[in-house]
């Protein structure tokens, strides 16, 4: 008899193992499959929240079709503990793997309000705007000036939302001076910025914010982003270039970035100047004259005079020869790359064609044409 139970119950043992072990498999299955969602949704993970309210907040919405099976794997994986608050974007038929990941390694926003506040050559401005998970496109929900416009109840009620996320976006071609007076009107900031940093060595980027956030700690990663990408750019450059050193190639950069707005001309526009400076030719570039007019404390708002484009500043490639002694701008990478790799070209002229780009020409005739064309075109835009 005794033989018998013990018979049957290794029987009910070994039955045991493959329905735990099938039951494993089911679950690993599910874990791993293709999820339910038919459209995007965005989870909002609240600071305190655990594991246990985010699968059934998955489950409810129809992102997962399990949540002990979401909540065990998030304890045997040993990533329960690592739960970020924020809204994340899940997509359409994210696996339960995927899911885990976005709202444990993610540690962002992803979803939701978001606002950036746009420090750019003419104004900052601040946005709010919201994430349509069907679309992932983000929908503006109001546009303001800090300094001059009363903050609208959606941006008050996006700095209380814990979900939001905060961005510093520099445009490039920005001055320090601007970068600096546009980060003390931002009110989500704290701490003082006591002296403006060299012109040139703010990096033009977007950084990730919080409220609280001090002041003069964007300013030192915006140092070093500059310094790193400065660096970087100086060790990959073309040989027998006219600069001694990396600061004379920001300078370049910094006209360039100031000379066109055109992704593809900026090697070509650098190729001129390096080609002006290599035959000894003053550079004779507008933008360094305006920066002797402002110093880079706001926009001129007019056109030079010929007065203006004879006086004598440091910063007068009319009038100098060679660099000026500083940037005129903060530049962005792609400038900062085409100082150091420029076109090979036999262009010394350009101006602008009428398209927001410029015409090049390795003649003084073949300028001369350009900039009739030129002419004429702003003439009929002004008739218009």
């Amino acid at each position: 008899m005794w033989r018998h139970i013990a018979s049957n119950a290794l029987s009910f043992f070994v039955v045991g193992l493959f329905l735990i072990g099938g039951l494993i498999l089911w679950g690993m299955g599910q874990y791993e499959a293709e999820g339910p969602l038919s459209r995007a949704i965005c989870l909002k993970v609240d600071p305190g929240s655990n594991m246990t309210r985010v699968a059934s907040k998955l489950e409810s919405e129809g992102a997962i079709s399990n949540k002990a099976i979401f909540r065990l794997a998030a304890d045997y994986t040993e990533q329960a503990d690592d739960l970020k608050a924020g809204s994340f974007l899940i997509e359409p038929g994210a696996t339960m793997q995927d899911i885990l990941t976005t709202v444990t390694v993610g540690g962002q926003s992803t979803c939701g309000t978001e606002v950036v506040y746009r420090i750019g050559v003419n104004r900052t401005s601040v946005q709010v705007r919201d994430l349509d998970p069907e679309t992932s496109r983000y929908v503006e929900q109001a546009v303001f000036d800090p300094a001059a416009d009363e903050a609208p109840a959606e941006y008050e009620a996006a700095k209380e939302s814990t979900g939001t996320r905060f961005r510093v976006a520099v445009a490039e071609g920005v001055t320090s001076w601007q970068i600096i007076t546009s980060l003390r009107s931002l009110d989500i900031l704290q701490g003082a910025v006591d002296e403006i940093p060299p012109e040139g060595s703010l990096a033009p980027d977007s950084y990730e914010v919080t409220p609280g956030t001090e002041r003069s700690a964007i300013v030192a990663r915006m140092l070093a982003a500059q310094e790193t990408r400065l660096a970087d750019a100086w060790a990959a450059r073309e040989d027998g270039l006219p600069y001694d050193n990396p600061a004379e190639a920001l300078i370049m950069a910094s006209i360039i970035e100031k000379e066109t707005g055109v992704a593809d001309e900026r090697r070509q526009v650098a190729s001129v100047f390096v080609n002006r400076l290599n035959r000894g030719m003053r550079l004779q570039t507008d933008p360094t004259v305006i920066y002797g007019i402002t110093r880079g404390q706001g926009v001129l708002g007019r056109g030079l005079r010929q007065s203006e484009l004879r006086g004598e500043t440091p910063w007068n490639t009319y009038v100098i020869d060679g660099l000026p002694p500083t940037p005129i701008a903060n530049p962005g990478a792609a400038s900062i790359e085409a100082a150091l790799n420029p076109d090979e070209t036999p262009y010394i002229f350009f101006v602008a064609d009428g398209t927001g780009g410029h015409a090049f020409a390795e003649t003084l005739e073949e300028h001369n044409r350009n900039v009739a064309r030129w002419r004429q075109i702003e003439a009929e835009r002004a008739n218009q």
